[in-house]
């Protein structure tokens, strides 16, 4: 996972430099972000994606998926650049669900609509999650999270139109 490993050896150089130099740092992690996509191409997260509802591929070896949606963390960057206050690490994480969570919700707004046969045998034993991400610091920017079902059903929609 060097894209993982790249980020966080470069928020810490980041954190190390502002201490150094007396600055004010303030940093955005978003988790898995999804939602409409803009450019006529897939990014990596989008195909990731569309991969995993076509053929049950996995993104995560565990499961388990910290989602955004890409206009929170767009809002997040407004909101922190105007709060003068604003400071410190913001975790981007709108909602932590499982992939067989994700696919429910896609079979109950999409019916017709065609993926992994594993998906249909997994999607009706969905378990609790072993840990989550507090909301509170990013909501305290003013970030209003969209919900779930809307962030899956503008991404779908984005990728097959």
């Amino acid at each position: 996972m060097w894209y993982v490993v790249s980020k966080t050896l470069a928020e810490d150089a980041a954190v190390k430099y502002s201490k150094e130099n007396g600055l004010v740092l303030l940093v955005i992690n978003p988790g898995y972000v999804i939602g409409p996509i803009l450019q006529p191409t897939l990014n990596l997260t989008s195909e990731g994606f569309m991969n995993m509802v076509k053929t049950g591929k996995e993104v995560f070896a565990d499961g388990i998926y910290r989602l955004v949606d890409v206009r929170d963390v767009a809002n997040a960057h407004i909101l922190a650049f105007e709060n003068l206050e604003a400071n410190g690490r913001y975790l981007m994480v709108g909602n932590m669900v499982s992939s067989s969570m994700i696919m429910k919700i896609i079979k109950k707004l999409f019916p017709i609509l065609g993926f992994s046969q594993r998906w249909y045998e997994e999607t009706n034993c969905i378990k609790p999650l072993p840990f989550s991400i507090s909301k509170a610091r990013a909501e305290s920017l003013g970030v209003e999270f969209t919900p779930l079902e809307v962030t899956i059903k503008d991404t779908i929609e984005s990728l097959t139109y």
